[in-house]
């Protein structure tokens, strides 16, 4: 059923649903566009309201072919919506769900244009804050270009700062923050570890963002994802990058200067830009590379230990839902949700080390807790089978004993001494 959007425009049905909000295919006095539509609450919200107004100017600005304009912010009522330029194409996710890794030759062509996007955002003193697949919209409408890919554009600027009010912050802290905990803007795989460790957002976030996409285009998998948000925060802060092999040695080092934990090592957006494209050539005929992906550790549960192993649960690619429950289609379309930031004294719980190593399927992880689990019932065994030895031996004391010269005492018969002789 279609609706109006302010008096400027209607919006005729959905295309897409996030946590902020919905996405509609809409009409205006040029033509079609696309529409999003934020949650109710958020419109009720004054402060976001009075945000969402300031911003306006800065994002009508941005004007880039690599990013979707947004081409007019309406309040009306309880509605509140950014109307956008339509993109005839789908999103980056949605290729990683059916192809799961790209070649790599595709996979640096649409980050060099995700960087384009972000270097003039970034010029225009505007900072992204969620890059992530499902940010990044290929137009199939254009051109191909190097290994096949479609143009790429980057979306939803400045959502995710529009969200981001102390109130809703004060309102993460109040849900079970820490007293001195800041809440997060972002998607957990994607959060660079400044954020992490409550730093202000600045353009470096988006560097480690896209680097984390990069990554998970040629690998199937994000570097620090898997399991509960709060570990993902703490690998980011913690665990240095696992290397991918079969790329050339200059595009990995580019992933892994992106990916430093100090923001100031990271490349500028421009220069990330210009050397992706210096690297393409090199990257000519690489076919998908060949990783084994990290699987999920289950919680240790008891099962005997002659019962077959169980097979691991394959690891969910991609971002995590941070609401427990919630569809997987809906949690990671859209997920600008406050995150509790670890307290020092978390961060601090483990060493510097590597993140988890892509391994076989079925084989196990040194330190898993599966590993753990077997290791106690082997020393439970253990232990069973002294007792078990102890009180047999402890039963048969009871009717023999040695006498000093070794001989056999006769149960309930005494020792006797010998004198020596003279």
């Amino acid at each position: 059923m279609a609706r109006k959007i302010g008096s400027r425009y209607t919006a005729h049905q959905i295309v897409g649903r996030g946590s902020a909000g919905t996405v509609w295919l809409g009409e205006g006095p040029e033509g079609p566009v696309a529409v999003k539509l934020l949650r109710e609450d958020l419109a009720c919200d004054q402060e976001l309201v009075g945000r969402f107004v300031q911003e306006r100017t800065a994002l009508l600005q941005l004007d880039h072919p690599r990013i979707v304009a947004v081409r007019d912010l309406v309040v009306d009522g309880n509605d509140l919506a950014l109307v956008m330029d339509l993109v005839r194409g789908t999103d980056l996710r949605t290729r990683l769900d059916r192809e799961r890794r790209l070649a790599p030759e595709a996979a640096v062509a649409i980050t060099a244009d995700v960087a384009e996007a972000l270097a003039a955002a970034h010029a225009a003193g505007v900072v992204h804050r969620d890059v992530k697949p499902e940010n990044i919209l290929l137009d199939m409408e254009g051109p191909l270009g190097p290994g096949g890919a479609h143009p790429a554009l980057l979306t939803d600027f400045g959502v995710a700062k529009l969200i981001d009010t102390p109130r809703r912050t004060k309102a993460a802290r109040a849900a079970g923050g820490a007293p001195n905990a800041s809440g997060i803007i972002g998607t957990p795989d994607y959060v660079a570890p400044e954020l992490v460790e409550g730093l202000p957002p600045r353009a470096a976030v988006d560097i480690y963002a896209l680097a984390t996409v990069l990554y998970e285009l040629l690998a199937g998998f994000t570097p620090f994802g898997g399991g509960h948000p709060g570990a993902v925060l703490r690998r980011h802060v913690t665990e240095t990058v696992v290397p991918l092999p079969g790329i050339p040695e200059e595009l990995w080092q580019l992933i892994v200067q992106c990916l430093a934990k100090a923001p100031a090592s990271r490349l500028r957006a421009s220069e990330l830009a210009q050397r992706l494209h210096d690297l393409l050539p090199l990257l000519r005929g690489i076919p998908p590379l060949e990783v084994d992906e990290p699987g999920t550790e289950p919680a240790p549960e008891p099962w005997e230990e002659d019962e077959p192993e169980r097979p691991a649960a394959p690891r969910r690619r991609g971002a995590v839902p941070l609401v427990p429950g919630a569809a997987s289609a809906d949690a990671n379309r859209d997920t600008h949700t406050s995150m509790r930031v670890p307290a020092p004294d978390e961060l601090a719980g483990g060493a510097h080390g590597t993140a988890r190593a892509p391994r076989a399927p079925g084989q196990r992880r040194p330190g898993s807790a599966r590993n753990r689990a077997a290791a106690v019932r082997r020393r439970r065994l253990t232990v069973g089978a002294v007792a078990v030895a102890l009180a047999a031996v402890a039963g048969v004391g009871g009717w023999l004993a040695l006498d000093g010269d070794g001989g056999q005492v006769p149960p309930g018969g005494t020792r006797q001494s010998v004198p020596a002789e003279p």
